[in-house]
């Protein structure tokens, strides 16, 4: 839409208050705000629910992978097999033996439920996501045979444990005797501690060598399950079904999806209901620009009647008014796309300073599993936002605009 030069001239004097129009321009302003506004909420929190699920979704991958085989009463003997068919299987990127078990664990009278992992030492050292994580001691400690384990965070908090001392896991499966079966205990070193960011991880996890995880589980050369990693996690089963086919008599096959999937599929109805109505707040907002262009048109009727008797067409009309409300949700939407960016880049101060002055723990990570606010901005929801505000304001701009173009001056400057 290119405007003339006398056009540009009375868009610009129409934006700006006039004598006796301080109430349409307190109008045109709240539009202004609360476009602003509407467009920040969105692009924040869309933003923190991209970042939410996909800082959970590398994390949990980090340490679960995309898929596991789990094998039938918690063994798996030919995992040797699998693992090389897993090597020839196209999409699939690596292939890694586990062992979990619930034991419990205890420290200087301190006991607590930990998930013990047992891990080949080379995928302990390969994997990046506790590999980066470390704020205690040296994972290069963890040898097979060296009885030292590394500890999530939050349970060396809950049992006071440090590196250099001994905690102590306690498995069911221990000595048979008369009396019943003997609980097996085994103390180890904290060689290390690390932080992932999960909460459920960093207060349960006991990382240690499988041979060393093997012996206190009683499960000789067996593994419990097979991690895999794939080129494409949206199409995980369809890569990982042959080995699914061919070994389904030795174990289950389970997906990302399935292991948290309450979790994600809450994660994407939020994320949908709370883009709907947020973009309400657009939609007011539009509807202020809407009324304001109303009352304007009202009060620069006699103006517009006089310009139409010096030859301005109806079109040139539409576009003044179609211009004036357009320029005013472009300048909301803008500063609002740099409200919003600012404070996603301070966002973990805000919720500090917000935790500060009300004394509440809006961040509780026992409940929602990351330890510190994330963000990721999608560019492709940017531009649905800014083409939403934009182009509700244009449709809501059109009524008032083609009340301007056809404005009768007959009947406007009749009795002047």
């Amino acid at each position: 839409m290119i405007l003339s030069r006398h056009e540009r001239m009375i868009a610009k004097r129409y934006l700006l208050p006039g004598k006796g129009e301080r109430f349409i321009f307190v109008v045109a302003s709240i539009s202004f705000v609360a476009v602003m506004l509407g467009v920040m909420a969105l692009v924040v929190v869309m933003s923190v629910m991209n970042g939410f699920r996909a800082d959970l979704f590398d994390k949990i991958v980090g340490l679960n992978g995309h898929a596991v085989m789990q094998g039938y009463g918690g063994r798996l003997p030919d995992w040797r097999e699998i693992l090389e068919e897993s090597r020839q299987t196209e999409g699939v990127v690596s292939a890694t033996p586990l062992i979990e078990q619930p034991l419990m664990a205890s420290y200087d009278g301190r006991v607590e439920g930990v998930l013990a992992r047992g891990m080949q030492v080379e995928d302990i050292r390969a994997n990046e996501t506790i590999n980066e994580n470390i704020v205690a001691g040296d994972m290069e400690r963890l040898t097979p045979g060296s009885s030292r384990v590394a500890i999530g965070s939050r349970l060396a908090t809950a049992l006071g444990a440090v590196t250099g001392g001994q905690i102590s896991l306690i498995s069911p499966q221990g000595r048979s005797t008369p009396f019943g079966t003997v609980p097996r205990i085994v103390s180890y070193e904290v060689a290390a501690i690390f932080e992932v960011g999960v909460y459920d991880f960093d207060k349960a996890f006991v990382l240690m060598p499988m041979e060393d995880a093997q012996t206190l589980l009683l499960l000789e050369d067996a593994v419990g399950m097979i991690e895999f990693d794939t080129t494409d996690p949206e199409n995980v089963r369809e890569i990982l079904e042959p080995i699914a086919r061919n070994y389904a008599a030795q174990g289950v096959l389970t997906d990302w999806r399935e292991m948290n999937s309450q979790l994600f599929d809450a994660l994407a109805v939020e994320r949908v209901v709370m883009f709907w109505v947020l973009s309400l707040i657009i939609l007011v907002a539009v509807f202020n620009i809407l009324s304001s262009l109303i009352m304007l048109v009202r009060a620069k009727k006699r103006d517009i009647a006089i310009m139409r008797t010096m030859g301005a067409s109806r079109r040139s009309m539409m576009k003044i008014f179609l211009t004036i409300g357009m320029t005013t949700s472009t300048l909301g939407t803008l500063a609002g796309l740099g409200l919003g960016f600012l404070l996603l880049h301070f966002r973990q101060n805000v919720v500090n300073f917000v935790q500060a002055v009300t004394g509440q723990n809006l961040w509780d990570p026992s409940v929602r599993f990351i330890t510190e606010l994330p963000a990721r901005t999608d560019p492709f929801e940017i531009l649905a936002i800014v083409g939403l505000a934009l182009g509700s304001a244009f449709v809501f701009t059109l009524y008032p605009a083609f009340k301007a173009a056809s404005t009768d001056p007959v009947q406007v400057l009749r009795y002047e």
